[in-house]
């Protein structure tokens, strides 16, 4: 086929992606960017077949083994994987992508030193810089995803990780990655040099995330998002396939712009979170003193007569409500609160949960309308005309002291104003304090009552006291 045809099917197919992109930004019309985007990978993968001719017996045994073994382990996590593990298998999904390009970059190089082809590549800046940068990037996203897979899993500590000099270790190892890649460009025919930059920049991608806590792992899904992205874009350079260099670079973007959201809904800095330098253990006052006789416990009975009164509740879910997988439950009060006709709306903070949008993909799973998801910048206004607000395992996202104490860990980080609201409940195991390891002034609010339970229990508890009313 001609190449120009070639170069229209990569254009169709990075058109593809882009609309696909974009339908993904909306729950809405998510679905069909899934299928847009994919649509966009087939026709990439025709281009690509077309592009290299001819095609051998063996190449189609390996391609098409390739396509069985990707189709069952895909099949395998669509049936099996929850919801709640949604994080874990993002995590797992960016390291594989970071995997995949430095392997690619580095058999790339192999293919050109074996005897009897042609060198001339070598002598190709474009080529050597892309190589090691695909060795770089692509190690640094594997092992840093493997760690915050492990945070999240329980497998490694979620705390941060910190020790005396952690920072000038890993702008060491940066440099070493660094001066290593310096050295595959100047001395490409000399293999080592690549594989000894994976080596150096696995150990880098493992210092950059362990330091970080797994509250703040929606940073660091986001930005290790954008490292595949941008493994992936550099292979595309070592490949000379523009559409894999669009493609990466769509990822690239889109998870640097998530990343800075990110960081705008923390209060924190990129070159923070890039340093590691966030969810750090924190001293703070003994929880025992502030709370000390001053804090209302509530029972099912109680909440379910002040919702049956209420004309809007509004639900802000949290971490706990996906450790408590009471997404399910929570549909259910909803459905009673609404058959009842009142007005129930839910308070998505941006980094509640541990990824982007973690709230949204659980209550989407118990099939809680789009509409009714309210971002934090739409509902905060709002909170003065609410009956009742319900916080299902969320801490630090609802802490006044964000607003109130400048030397607090979480200040300046936007909450949710639900302290305005009418009457506020708490659903919470325990007193015991959020991931920033500072009080919650909220909880002995006037208007605040603690219901000290399971998140899963405590909202099926509640929803079999309302249908007693």
């Amino acid at each position: 086929m001609e190449k120009a045809y070639i170069n229209l099917i990569y254009l169709v197919s990075s058109i593809l992606f882009i609309i696909g992109l974009k339908l993904l930004s909306h729950p809405k019309t998510a679905v069909k960017g899934n299928f847009t985007g994919a649509l966009g990978m087939f026709l990439a993968i025709v281009g690509v077949f077309f592009e290299y001719g001819t095609i051998t017996q063996n190449d189609i045994i390996i391609i098409g083994a390739g396509l069985l073994v990707g189709t069952a382990i895909g099949t395998f996590i669509a049936l099996k994987v929850e919801m709640t593990g949604m994080p874990q298998l993002v995590a797992l999904l960016n390291g594989l992508g970071g995997l995949a390009s430095f392997l690619v970059g580095g058999n790339s190089l192999m293919e050109i030193l074996q005897p009897g082809h042609d060198t001339k590549q070598l002598a190709d800046l474009q080529f050597t810089i892309s190589t090691a940068a695909t060795g770089i990037i692509g190690a640094v996203t594997l092992t840093g995803s493997l760690i915050a897979f492990g945070k999240l899993q329980g497998l490694i500590s979620e705390k941060a990780v910190r020790y005396f000099g952690d920072q000038i270790v890993k702008i060491l190892f940066l440099i070493g990655a660094l001066y290593l890649g310096y050295l595959n460009v100047t001395e490409p025919t000399k293999i080592d040099w690549y594989w000894y930059i994976v080596l150096v920049a696995s150990v880098l991608g493992v210092l950059l995330v362990i330091p970080i806590g797994g509250a703040d792992m929606p940073v660091v899904i986001a930005l290790l998002n954008s490292y595949s992205g941008l493994a992936a874009s550099a292979t595309g350079f070592v490949l000379g396939n523009n559409v894999l260099i669009i493609s990466g670079s769509l990822v690239g973007a889109s998870g640097i712009l998530l990343t800075q959201i990110m960081c705008k809904a923390m209060n924190r800095s990129l070159p923070n979170v890039l340093f590691g330098g966030i969810g750090a253990a924190t001293s703070s006052a003994d929880s025992g003193d502030i709370y000390a006789g001053k804090t209302k416990s509530t029972s099912a009975e109680e909440v379910a007569m002040l919702l049956d009164m209420a004309q809007r509740v509004v639900i802000v879910p949290g971490y706990g409500m996906a450790v408590a997988q009471a997404q399910h439950a929570v549909r259910e009060l909803y459905n009673q609160l609404t058959d009842r006709g009142i007005e129930v709306e839910f308070a998505i903070h941006p980094v509640a949960g541990r990824m982007p949008g973690h709230m949204n993909v659980l209550l989407a799973e118990a099939d809680i309308p789009y509409d009714k998801m309210k971002e934090m910048d739409e509902i905060n206004p709002t909170f003065n005309t609410v009956d009742v607000v319900i916080i299902n395992g969320a801490n630090d996202v609802v802490n006044p002291l964000a607003k109130t104490d400048p030397g607090s860990p979480i200040a300046g980080m936007p909450i949710l104003d639900v302290d305005k609201a009418k009457t506020i409940i708490v659903i919470k195991r325990s007193l015991s304090p959020g991931f920033a390891g500072v009080p919650n002034p909220l909880f002995i609010q006037e208007n605040c009552l603690m219901y000290f339970q399971d998140g899963k229990k405590a909202t099926q508890e509640i929803v079999t006291a309302l249908k007693d009313i």
